[in-house]
């Protein structure tokens, strides 16, 4: 368990503990006020009835018939005392009790009261003797054997009526100890669980924290967890994370692995070239020409690079200004036909033919520069792949305030499979990749342009062979 667990599980478990002293202490506090609050004598109809009874049975029936009538009350309990303060069938009198039905008929008597005084009450008996009559609520307390043995009776303490209302007794402070004992037993068990709950995904986190530090990008939280807050969505959101840190970490070394090899490769047919003019001086001509070709080679795949590389490092496209896409559309298809029936010329066959296809004019806002090289790679790569004597169709329309521009050519295609790495650095599709000039890098400047404007461009393979390439750019307007 690390320092967090232990930190939680203090800070509930002292939630818990204060809120248990504090609920408990509301409770004694208002027993205590409750046992403070409640008189000793009872001065409710049931009493003042019990001390009318004594009274009549006093008065018409004298000492004995009264003696007689005190054991029959029990709800209310009746006492009465005689002159010498001693209760008539020997039962106990506590002094406090004592004390207040003595204050209660001193009171009684200033007020000029002779009614009941909080169940206290004055008796005579027929000879004038003077007796104290009162009821107790606390029958538990009060009720006693008696002291002595009188007229040759016994008098024993009868059943009991009724629990003690003053205080708690003995069981009820065990049923209280128990109560509390288990509640903080309870409060210890749900705070070790509530901090382990917490603390389990910050740990998991932690140790995944480590393993990338170590290199070790695995993911790690699963969709099979079955918790579902916070702590688990954060441990979700570092496994994309640091999927897409192995995945970019994965495309560098494959793109460094890339560059090296196109790099080597006209390098090496340099080298051979400044061999071969060292051995054969009459061949200097040729030799600087190709030279220069594998120069020219260099500097465009470097040009290359340095438009993905910024492409990559700055998304958003810095420089917009209107422009009119079928103008530059036009542009460039005008170029690639020109460069294609040279080509057909010095082949001696039939040259590509290259439509273009525009009902009006596009206006938008973007970086020429940028846009005529992703269309240049669109378009150039179509008419590379193109069969020999077929069309590249190339056509601009404007649908619903989105420029959309298609090239299609009857090429050989491009294999399923190869499709979603289309646009993945120096990917050459398996059709292409001899007898073709390239580097791979066209569709992937062209995709990240593209997106850097905020449209989309989709790659698919046409019914009866040959690809077309979609390229869709919003916020268009007609000029």
């Amino acid at each position: 368990m690390g320092r967090l667990f232990w930190k939680f599980f203090l800070c509930i478990l002292l939630a818990q503990v204060a809120a248990t002293i504090g609920v408990g202490g509301v409770f004694w506090l208002r027993d205590q006020a409750r046992q403070r609050a409640t008189p000793a004598l009872d001065s409710g109809p049931p009493a003042a009835i019990a001390l009318d009874a004594a009274a009549a049975t006093l008065r018409h029936g004298g000492l004995p018939a009264l003696r007689s009538l005190l054991p029959d009350m029990r709800r209310p309990q009746l006492f009465v005392l005689d002159g010498s303060r001693r209760e008539l069938l020997g039962r106990a009198v506590p002094a406090d009790l004592l004390r207040e039905v003595e204050r209660e008929l001193r009171d009684g008597a200033q007020s000029g009261e002779s009614a009941v005084w909080r169940g206290a009450r004055r008796l005579v008996g027929p000879g004038g003797e003077q007796y104290i009559a009162f009821v107790s609520r606390d029958f538990g307390r009060q009720i006693g054997r008696r002291s002595g043995a009188q007229e040759g009776t016994q008098y024993q303490r009868g059943p009991e009526p009724m629990a003690p209302a003053l205080g708690p007794g003995p069981r009820r402070r065990i049923g209280q100890s128990v109560v509390i004992g288990a509640t903080v037993l309870a409060s210890l068990l749900f705070a070790a669980l509530l901090a382990w709950y917490f603390s389990r995904p910050i740990r998991a986190l932690r140790n995944a924290f480590e393993a990338a530090a170590a290199g070790d990008l695995a993911p790690r939280f699963g969709p099979g967890t079955r918790r579902g807050d916070e702590l688990v969505d954060l441990g979700r959101d570092f496994d994309r994370m640091s999927a897409r840190l192995r995945a970019l970490m994965d495309g560098q070394r494959r793109l460094l692995h890339d560059v090296s090899h196109e790099l080597r490769s006209p390098l090496a047919r340099m080298q051979a070239a400044l061999g071969l003019a060292h051995q054969q001086p009459d061949k200097i001509g040729i030799t600087l020409e190709r030279i220069e070709r594998e120069s020219n080679r260099m500097d465009k795949l470097i040009g290359e690079l340095l438009t993905l590389s910024r492409l990559e490092a700055s998304p958003d496209v810095l420089r917009r200004e209107p422009l009119d896409l079928v103008e530059l559309v036009d542009g460039l298809v005008a170029d690639v036909r020109f460069e294609a029936g040279q080509a057909g010329q010095a082949a001696g066959g039939a040259a590509l033919r290259v439509d273009f296809e525009a009902e009006e004019r596009v206006g938008l806002e973007g970086d020429p520069d940028l846009l005529w090289s992703a269309l240049e790679n669109v378009v150039r790569n179509a008419a590379r792949h193109g069969a020999p004597g077929g069309i590249v169709t190339v056509s601009v329309r404007l649908v619903d305030g989105v420029a959309r521009v298609d090239v299609c050519d009857r090429g050989p295609g491009i294999a399923p499979d190869d499709l979603p790495a289309i646009f993945q650095p120096f990917f050459r599709a398996g059709a292409s990749r001899t007898g073709v000039d390239g580097h791979g890098l066209g569709l992937a400047i062209a995709q990240r342009v593209v997106q850097a404007h905020g449209g989309e461009i989709v790659v698919a393979n046409r019914d009866g062979g040959g690809l077309r390439v979609t390229i869709t750019l919003p916020s268009a307007r007609r000029c």
